[in-house]
């Protein structure tokens, strides 16, 4: 799911790539909110409660709020900077060093959050989850041709809503079967991103309670384990000769 990109890849991996990675997301930004009570994927949010501050002269806490926005955008430039020196190099699985980053970089975001004090531990744990959900959203949306979103759930929701008036259509009759479909593919592709959104954000809340900033270090660990298999995938598919253009 992290090796093929584009229109090589087909509804079953761009599914596999929403559940498991936007259950990662979820868990995340679910627990950071429990745990400091800030989002670090919801932009939106960030940049109304942004503006709201700036408004009232609230200056202090605007620093952080605009600080999570251009950390969620920095993440992603990095993102897009590591991809793009891979492509001109031909590594096939740069996408999963990518979240091979993510997943280094996670693991000393949760030494952090062990054992820094408590005056830094907030602002270090929002912003460098906000860097890491904009990494984390840049790969999804490249490798899938923006199909996929899975740090924040607002383009799925809306997307949802069209499919499902396409689908009323199609049910109707005013879909053509093989339409019908791919309307079809995308109605699931969207439900499995929110929903894992959802049980990744209630699982993350369970585990933070309970083992606390040992949860990052967990899923720095699981996001190791999907980009070891891709970059092994890779490498298995180079060596058999396929051309790079289909990877």
């Amino acid at each position: 799911m992290l090796v093929r990109q584009g229109t090589h890849r087909n509804e079953k991996i761009d599914r596999h790539l929403a559940a498991s990675l936007a259950a990662i997301a979820g868990a995340l930004n679910a627990s950071a909110f429990y745990a400091v009570g800030f989002f670090s994927a919801n932009m939106t949010g960030n940049v109304s409660t942004l503006s709201d501050h700036l408004a009232v002269g609230q200056w202090l806490s605007s620093l952080l709020y605009g600080g999570i926005v251009i950390a969620f955008i920095l993440g992603a430039a990095t993102s897009t900077l590591i991809v793009n020196a891979g492509q001109r190099r031909n590594v096939h699985a740069i996408y999963a060093y990518s979240i091979l980053t993510e997943a280094i970089l996670l693991a000393a975001l949760g030494c952090a959050d062990l054992w820094l004090l408590a005056a830094w531990r907030t602002p270090v744990l929002v912003l460098g989850l906000a860097f890491l959900m904009g990494l984390q959203n840049a790969v999804v949306t490249r490798i899938s041709d923006a199909r996929v979103r899975t740090t924040h759930v607002s383009g799925m929701a809306t997307d949802l809503g069209i499919e499902l008036a396409v689908a009323l259509d199609a049910l109707r009759g005013r879909e053509q079967a093989p339409e019908a479909r791919r309307n079809l593919s995308k109605l699931q592709l969207h439900l499995y991103t929110i929903v894992s959104f959802l049980v990744g954000g209630i699982l993350g809340v369970f585990a933070y309670r309970v083992i606390g900033g040992h949860l990052l270090l967990l899923v720095a660990v699981l996001l190791t384990l999907i980009a070891l298999d891709a970059i092994l995938r890779a490498r298995k598919i180079a060596a058999a000769g396929v051309k790079p253009r289909t990877l």
